[in-house]
């Protein structure tokens, strides 16, 4: 068991232990609360949320209808208090702050890719570890209609919440187990986010020396 210990693990299980111990106690409140938190950019691993959430219906303690609704109902409200902290802190975050100024291109670049591929970002982004927690922020950013962004955050977290219940109903005891596996897709996710995030980097560094030379 130590072997498979990591530095995430070191950082995630204190919050998980309070997040299942808030759950046993609080029930669909709970559920509700600690998905709320983990769509406003918090880092309350929905997995363990979920899984210990199905574990407790496998016990008869809860109902898989009612985690789901307070699962689904979370995802939403969490991912309003993103959108809007992106929609906004566009101003003083992105275009006036010195540190995390955006050149206005690059703003008018992402408002143009949630014009044409906003719906299946935000909707498929639900369904994916890490990305799905921090999705609304660039949403908000390129103030996406917000009923269109709260349907499709809907549709599209009921997959995922569903998913994690019925795993951890059908698993039981063993849920813990399962989040340590599921976390291996947080790996192959984080990588992709660094790759794409060195690829902007250099795109950007490019379009600011081209500009310059013009």
């Amino acid at each position: 068991m130590l072997m498979r210990a990591s530095v995430t693990d070191f950082v995630l299980n204190p919050i998980v232990n309070v997040a299942t111990e808030f759950i046993s106690s609080a029930g669909y409140p709970a559920v509700f609360l600690l998905m709320t938190l983990e769509s406003a950019c918090i880092p309350v691993p929905s997995e363990a949320i979920m899984l210990f959430a199905g574990f407790a219906v496998s016990k008869g303690e809860l109902t898989l209808a009612g985690i789901v609704a307070a699962g689904v109902l979370g995802n939403l409200v969490g991912s309003l208090i993103g959108y809007g902290i992106g929609y906004f802190g566009r101003v003083d975050l992105l275009e006036r702050h010195r540190i995390f100024h955006v050149n206005p291109e690059w703003l008018r670049k992402t408002e143009g890719y949630f014009e044409r591929y906003g719906d299946a970002t935000v909707f498929f982004s639900r369904m994916l570890p890490i990305v799905r927690t921090f999705v609304s922020l660039p949403a908000g950013v390129a103030r996406m209609p917000l009923g269109r962004f709260s349907l499709l955050t809907t549709l599209g977290s009921i997959p995922w919440v569903l998913a994690l219940g019925l795993l951890g109903q059908a698993v039981g005891d063993n849920w813990e187990s399962w989040r340590h596996n599921l976390g291996y897709i947080d790996y192959v996710v984080a990588a992709a986010i660094v790759i794409g995030v060195a690829w902007w980097l250099v795109r950007r560094r490019r379009d600011e020396d081209g500009a310059a030379a013009a």
